[in-house]
């Protein structure tokens, strides 16, 4: 059977509404899935890189025995989860969610020269842990290494994205460039924001039709 590995979003935990939302339901469906911890050192020390290494932990835990393994991705975890794909040939299929591509370049545009500037020199910046619900200070080494990731990752697997019309945190824009260069994509356009917790029932359709036939 697939294995399915779910990667939350930036400042998120595994304790997120759409996380267990989506745990709960494959559940339901007899399929177990896994929820990493992907900020494993902390907001302070955050970077794609050691993301990406707490994702390779998670599948090579699911890939044990020769399992084939998905990727479901939330904003920054779509985003990691493509990332991931593009070097990991093994990966079998991805389900995006708002992913974030483009994630540094469009951080900086949101923060602006001025903040950008100021969180370089002071080394930090404040932002809101969403896990927590509490301000925790950001590192700067999360930029740097960001800056270092293609925008848009060179995946060639089946590819589910699930993007709302009103995002105003990751444009739509993003997703339909990245599926109009990929034959191996499919772009489902919803009425909804960057949480899309309207759609969550949609969603779970065709994400279980995509990845458990």
């Amino acid at each position: 059977m697939n294995a399915i590995v779910y990667l939350h979003g930036f400042a998120s935990s595994p304790r997120s509404k759409k996380a267990q939302y989506f745990s709960a339901r494959f559940a339901e469906a007899g399929t177990g899935i896994l929820v990493p911890e992907l900020a494993t050192e902390g907001l302070g020390n955050l970077t794609l890189s050691g993301q990406l290494r707490a994702i390779e932990q998670a599948v090579g835990e699911r890939a044990a025995g020769g399992r084939a393994v998905s990727l479901i991705g939330s904003s920054l975890g779509g985003y990691l989860a493509a990332l991931y794909a593009a070097r990991h040939p093994e990966v079998e299929k991805l389900v995006l969610l708002a992913p974030a591509f483009g994630f540094a370049r469009r951080w900086a545009e949101s923060l602006g020269a001025d903040r950008m500037r100021s969180w370089q020199a002071s080394g930090s910046m404040n932002v809101m842990d969403y896990a927590t619900g509490r301000p925790a200070e950001l590192g700067w080494q999360l930029m740097e290494d960001a800056r270092a990731y293609e925008e848009e990752p060179a995946i060639a697997q089946p590819c589910l994205i699930y993007h709302g019309t009103h995002d105003d945190v990751v444009p739509l824009e993003a997703s339909r460039s990245f599926a109009s260069r990929r034959s191996c994509v499919e772009l489902r356009e919803m009425d909804s924001g960057h949480e899309l917790l309207n759609v969550l029932e949609e969603m779970w359709v065709g994400t279980r039709r995509f990845l458990l036939g």
